[in-house]
């Protein structure tokens, strides 16, 4: 079950306190779950959210003797509050793994109250290459950003869009994916006209997309976080760039399945690279999707929501391998190198790096009965992150 706590004082918390409740006293086995439930960001903790609940609903709140409790705290997308909240959960709940993170700063904020804890946390949704090694407790079921970025490279190659000017959000995951796009461009023999960083603070993209047209390249290569796709896209538009022939392609963030339908025709015929699509055709999918609509007033799950489910899955199939035995050492050593079919296909934790390998699937948006939808056509698969270590 999900419970919602509210926000206790941390006064007085001394970091060399946080030692886990013994294991032998647990019948009931807490997992904090972290997200950012209010904010700019509310998005991403209502999807991840929706993914954790839906696992739970398809196989049950029992795992290896043990009832699993989710207990749900807003952070607000404010790192402080991220961090404070976790030492909560492991000092005054008893948390023995965390998971959530909807963006860089408040997964990395977490670090040394896992070192300090001995506990793992499984990061849902944030995508920067330098979180991994700040912690041996992290591992991760969303993605690193290059690994959708490298992908799109070869495919633009192979496609004969051999100039292109990249654009993209000025920060973390946004030079992490310019420069995974960059360098497997490069190496496919493709150049770069010009890149281009966005403030990702309130962006205006009409300038920055002017100097793209100026530029005349075959292809604009694009990454913005999913919230602001919308805007990107129909400035992209109103600035000319399709009538002067100007490609589209991105990672998948720009077409999020959850906003999609928003963005109107704009959309159709944009090339993206992603590990997931609400119409990936697969038993677990359809299961996964049915289950996220049917308890969430009709809402489509996008990479955030199935980001929470595999985190659930990697919990679950950690505490199955120890018998129920919830140390932390142990915990994070039984995920490394799982694997199972995921609603996105099949995917692993990489045992040296505890981050996740999987396919990502080229994409075009097209309309399905009415409604728009990133259509797969092509695979890479088992693509890791190019800056793992």
């Amino acid at each position: 079950m999900i419970t919602r706590r509210t926000l206790m004082a941390a006064a007085g918390l001394a970091m060399g306190g946080l030692v886990a409740i013994p294991a032998s006293a647990q019948e009931t086995v807490k997992i904090g779950l972290i997200l950012p439930m209010t904010g700019p960001f509310a998005s991403t903790g209502r999807q991840v959210e929706a993914g954790v609940k839906a696992y739970m609903a398809l196989n049950g709140d029992t795992v290896a003797g043990k009832k699993i409790e989710v207990v749900l705290r807003d952070d607000g997308g404010v790192a402080d509050q991220t961090r404070r909240i976790a030492q909560e959960l492991v000092v005054n709940d008893g948390a023995k793994m965390l998971m959530g993170f909807g963006l860089t700063p408040l997964a990395m904020s977490v670090a040394p109250v896992l070192n300090q804890a001995k506990i793992p946390a499984i990061i849902t949704s944030a995508t920067t290459s330098a979180i991994m090694p700040q912690s041996q407790y992290y591992a991760r079921t969303s993605m690193g950003g290059p690994q959708s970025a490298v992908p799109v490279a070869t495919w633009a190659v192979q496609n004969n869009l051999k100039k292109v000017v990249t654009l993209v959000s000025d920060y973390g995951p946004g030079i992490d994916i310019e420069q995974g796009f960059t360098n497997q461009f490069k190496k496919e023999g493709g150049t770069i006209v010009e890149a281009i960083r966005v403030p990702l603070a309130n962006p205006d993209f009409a300038p920055f997309l002017q100097r793209v047209r100026d530029a005349k390249p075959d292809a604009v290569f694009a990454f913005v976080p999913a919230g602001i796709g919308a805007q990107f896209m129909k400035q992209y538009v109103d600035r000319g760039l399709a009538d002067a022939g100007i490609k589209l392609i991105a990672t998948g963030d720009v077409t999020d399945d959850d906003l999609l339908n928003g963005m109107g025709p704009a959309a159709k015929g944009v090339i993206t690279g992603h590990f997931y699509s609400t119409l990936h055709d697969s038993p677990e999918n359809k299961a996964f999707v049915a289950q996220v609509k049917k308890a969430n007033n009709n809402m489509r799950p996008n990479f955030m929501g199935v980001g929470g489910y595999d985190a659930m899955t990697l919990a679950y199939m950690a505490l199955k391998k120890t018998n129920g035995d919830t140390d932390g050492t142990k915990l994070i050593e039984a995920m490394k190198g799982a694997t199972w079919i995921s609603p996105r296909g099949p995917i692993a934790i990489d045992p040296a790096t505890r981050d996740i390998v999987q396919d990502i699937y080229m994409r075009e948006v097209k309309e399905v009965n009415g409604e728009l939808y990133n259509v797969e056509f092509a695979t890479f698969p088992k693509i890791k992150d190019p800056n793992a270590k």
